[in-house]
């Protein structure tokens, strides 16, 4: 193992080969369907929002797709470096909202991940959601997959001033700091 960033070619290679290992599992479709299912719990209000014209039923399989990729990304520098930090790259908001719906099926990837033999990575205080074009991220995703949808690979940049705005909106309903607080009295409403 290193202790040093493997060059995007190097972990694009691996990303393939995880992707294509998960996609063959015997309990994918399961796991895809579960996580779909989860769909009724995503609420957060400044992660999938950030996506224009936003709509959960068109957008869900396009993001569990670009998720699957970029988990793959992380496990493939975990693989080549044994470092959990290294493997935390660069991740969009929104895509990194959906690895939470899938991380939220903990026994059915746990069990794809060992069959296929790759290390699951995420950890909230570790992650990164400053992707950027032209980073590690995006040049082992270009190498692996092509170029990734703008659509949900948004960079930090259009991603906080996006943010501002959801947060303007949200505030003009009384609904305060992005959705983390409100003065609703539900007994008197």
């Amino acid at each position: 193992m290193s202790t040093s960033m493997p060059t995007p070619t190097q972990t694009a290679a691996r990303a393939r080969e995880v992707m294509d290992a998960i996609l063959a599992d015997e309990e994918f479709g399961a796991f895809e369907g579960a996580t779909m299912e989860y769909s009724s719990d995503w609420q957060c209000l400044t992660g999938f929002p950030v996506i224009e014209r936003w709509n959960l039923d068109s957008d869900k399989r396009p993001l569990f797709t670009e998720a699957l990729r970029a988990l793959s990304i992380k496990a493939s520098v975990f693989d080549l470096t044994g470092d959990e930090r290294l493997a935390e790259v660069a991740v969009a908001v929104p895509v990194d909202e959906m690895t939470h719906a899938m991380i939220a099926q903990p026994q059915l990837f746990a069990r794809i991940a060992h069959r296929t033999g790759f290390q699951l990575i995420h950890q909230t205080d570790q992650e990164h959601t400053d992707y950027e074009a032209g980073d590690f991220t995006h040049l082992t995703y270009r190498l692996a997959w092509g170029e990734p949808p703008a659509r949900y690979w948004l960079e930090k940049s259009e991603v906080d001033r996006r943010v501002t705005i959801l947060t303007a909106r949200y505030a003009s309903i009384g609904l305060n700091r992005a959705g983390r607080e409100h003065d609703i009295d539900f007994a008197a409403a």
